[in-house]
């Protein structure tokens, strides 16, 4: 009734202005007819007579039913009623959309139900957009602004989120907000969330933009850039340029965003106690993607590219020189080194969104311009490979110190196609350099980000045939370097002198990267070569890296756990790459020499576990169970490989049974001694650690286990250490719910990847089913 009595009154309320009109249009006659004018007034007063009747009646029904059933208790309900009163504001303006009206639709944004949460954004919204009646919000944004912000930050449902942080970015193009208000929302850039950062990204960009003109204004204007400019070559990526300022105003807006002071320097997080994943990329990352698409002349990434290559520090700075357009224009475009990482991670989002521009053009060959689609890929592709492969050399030269920025350059190298490399027959010298400057940074870092971006720029290199002799010279030639080190390093500890334990574990830490990308059976097997330059170093350095690995792992005093864990991982490589030869050996026949013996690594992997303080679990411990488990599980999983069948010829399958079985028997026979079940005294450990594990994520978690399931064994011991743990986490507010959170999901992860490798371990027979119930 009330949106039928709604639209009753626009009728009358358009037609009584319109007899209005006309009234006023026959009093400007020269002649008067004043029949037709008394005529048109009494139409005007009938007309404001049924405005009022219906007025009266909308404004019963209203406050008889709206104003109770907005705050009904069925959530139903109080969406329809929010629905309705979006519609009368569009039908009947003149009657609703005013402050005595809107206020009810401000307060149900605290609704507890999402929906009419959701509802209410969507009916301001379409307020917003009209630019005509923004003046009637001015008084009704002012009173629940501060709500919108919250809701944008803290709603707990994603959906309304998303929909109220573009319903603040109508209202600040209706110049509503206040710049606190627009501060606190361009943080949400940085946000964990993909689809919250990809809805705040226009309203960041617009941040960026704003202060890109002023800055623009602060130099003089399009005169004084041009001046400063001059006239700009298109392939001289290294002159300045007026896009300079863009990326310099992205680069502060973003730093002013993740509340970093102008002064600090770049730093890795640190990987103690944090949860680590495959190609976990950081938030100054996943914010580059999310604006890269919408900032201007970021399509040009070879001009951000010369322009993080620029050398500022030769700007002038003493008299009139310094007050040149040109030198004021430099000293602007100045970057601390904080924004210099910012730009690199831009850089990165911005080469990885032109591939993929490209991949999709390439890819959509329907229509008749799909030649034409095809051939723009392809240039596109090809540019992107040449001008990268000039550009990382001299990235890395720049920023290979830092280890923040030379994780950062090392991951463009992945972008590389190194086919279409080849293809635009380019020297192999350049692409040698390159690789030179990755084994380079390879060598000088200790930080575990820039290992593993190095290892991957490495394996990216190998997956090419044509340029795989290249690769795999300058990755030799890296293996010999670093167990040369080791040896070095091991033969100084065991004379004691002029050893640095942080040395050695640094070393092993990048043998361990290796091997996870390069067969390393043959290396770890290969004892030193006696030389006559040998005689001073200490008979243990004769040993095979894989000997020296193992008593590293066995060493209680002389060892850290960084030190031990590292030798853990590479070992643990060491053996897939093991399993993999026997595999295939197995498959294709060939005869098998001598068998691999494991038992060494096992033996120190429960010496490490057992020399531990078994009062508390330590990432170490858990390593080394996990190591054991998947080592037993590893060889186990020969006992299911099989001779493949030749299918060259049909009949010989049906004519040789015998000798294929005597040949499955035979290599069963030959493999019996490496699988292995796990020991009981081994199993007995397992099963404490997995309870000691259990129990900790139950105390972090606050849940309770059953208590049948207790261990008189794990009982026993004291838990004093997790009790000094938890003292540790007493903190102020957000940093100490973040501390209690990550552990509580660190004890989560480590008990899930113990119990899930002891599973594999019953699946693959090694171990009892006893022991798990």
């Amino acid at each position: 009734m009330e949106s039928a009595l709604c639209t009753v009154f626009a009728d009358l309320a358009d037609s009584t202005a319109k007899m209005v009109r006309q009234k006023e249009g026959e009093t400007k006659k020269k002649v008067v007819n004043k029949q037709r004018v008394a005529a048109l007034q009494e139409k005007v007063d009938e007309g404001k007579r049924k405005s009022d009747l219906v007025d009266t009646m909308l404004e019963t029904i209203f406050s008889a039913v709206y104003a109770n059933r907005y705050r009904d208790v069925d959530p139903k309900i109080r969406l329809d009623c929010v629905t309705a009163l979006g519609t009368w504001i569009a039908t009947a303006p003149d009657k609703f959309f005013v402050s005595n009206y809107l206020r009810y639709l401000g307060w149900v944004l605290s609704d507890i139900s999402a929906p009419s949460r959701a509802e209410v954004i969507k009916q301001l919204s379409k307020l917003y957009k009209s630019t005509d009646d923004v003046g009637r919000l001015r008084a009704f944004t002012e009173k629940f602004r501060p709500r919108f912000v919250e809701m944008a930050n803290q709603d707990a449902e994603l959906n309304v989120r998303v929909a109220t942080i573009e319903m603040l970015d109508l209202i600040r193009e209706q110049g509503l907000l206040e710049p606190t208000d627009i501060d606190q929302i361009a943080c949400l850039i940085f946000d964990s969330t993909p689809r919250v950062r990809k809805a705040v990204a226009g309203f960041f960009v617009e941040n960026v933009i704003d202060l890109y003109e002023s800055v623009i204004e602060e130099l003089g204007g399009e005169e004084g850039i041009a001046e400063a400019v001059g006239e700009e070559e298109p392939d001289d990526f290294d002159e300045p340029r007026k896009s300079w300022l863009m990326y310099k105003s992205l680069a502060e807006t973003m730093q002013f965003a993740a509340g970093v002071n102008e002064d600090e320097e770049p730093t890795l997080p640190q990987t103690t106690e944090t949860l680590t994943g495959p190609e976990v990329d950081s938030r100054y990352a996943l914010a580059a993607k999310a604006v890269c698409q919408s900032v201007p002349n970021l399509e040009d990434w070879e001009v951000l590219a010369g322009y993080l290559l620029y050398d500022s520090s030769s700007t002038a700075s003493n008299g009139q020189e310094a007050q040149s357009p040109e030198s004021l224009f430099r000293a602007r475009c100045r970057l601390s080194d904080f924004e210099k990482m910012l730009l690199l991670e831009v850089l990165n989002a911005t080469v990885k969104n032109r591939l993929l521009e490209a991949s999709e053009t390439e890819a959509d060959k329907r229509g008749k311009k799909s030649k034409a689609r095809m051939d723009e890929a392809q240039e596109i592709q090809e540019r992107v490979a040449l001008h990268l492969a000039q550009f990382l050399p001299r990235l890395l030269r720049k920023f290979g110190a830092n280890p923040t920025t030379a994780a950062i350059v090392l991951r463009l190298e992945h972008l590389l196609n190194l086919e279409i490399f080849e293809e635009l027959r380019q020297d192999s010298t350049t692409f040698a350099a390159l690789l030179d400057d990755i084994n380079k940074q390879f060598l000088t870092h200790v930080n575990q980000d820039v290992l593993t971006e190095a290892s991957n720029a490495i394996l990216h290199a190998r997956s090419f045939e044509n340029l795989e002799e290249v690769t795999e010279g300058k990755l030799q030639k890296l293996w010999s370097d670093t167990i040369n080190a080791l040896r070095t390093l091991v033969s100084r500890k065991e004379s004691g002198r002029g050893f640095a334990l942080t040395d050695l574990s640094n070393t092993v830490s990048r043998i361990a990267n290796l091997a996870s990308i390069s067969d390393c059976v043959t290396i770890f097997e290969t004892e030193a070569r006696s030389s006559s330059s040998s005689k001073k170093s200490t008979p243990g350095t004769s040993r095979s890296p894989a000997e020296i690995l193992t008593d590293l792992i066995s060493d209680d005093n002389g060892s850290s756990d960084d030190l031990v864990t590292a030798s853990i991982k590479a070992l643990t490589f060491y053996n897939m790459w093991l399993v993999r030869s026997l595999r295939t050996s197995i498959e294709t026949n060939t005869p098998i020499s001598t068998l691999p013996d494991y038992v060494p690594f096992a033996s120190a992997l429960l010496s490490a576990m057992q020399s531990r303080p078994s009062s508390r679990i330590d990432t170490l411990r858990l390593a080394a169970a996990g190591a054991y488990l998947d080592l037993h599980t590893l060889y186990a999983s020969l006992r299911h490989i099989t001779p493949k069948t030749s299918k060259s010829s049909p009949s010989k399958s049906t004519t040789s049974p015998p000798n294929k079985r005597t040949q499955q028997q035979s290599n069963k026979t030959d493999l019996t001694p490496l699988i292995r079940t796990i020991s009981p005294a081994a199993q007995t450990i397992l099963l404490s650690l997995f309870t000691k594990a259990e129990k900790d994520f139950a105390k972090k978690s606050r849940r309770v286990l059953d208590p049948g399931d207790d261990d008189d064994a794990v009982d026993s011991q004291p838990e004093s250490d997790d009790d000094e743990s938890d003292d540790v986490e007493d903190g102020d507010g957000d940093d100490e719910d973040e501390v209690k959170t990550t552990r509580k999901l660190l004890a989560e992860k480590q008990l899930c990847e113990l119990a899930g490798k002891m599973v594999l371990a019953l699946l693959g027979g090694v171990l009892e089913k006893s022991v798990v119930k």
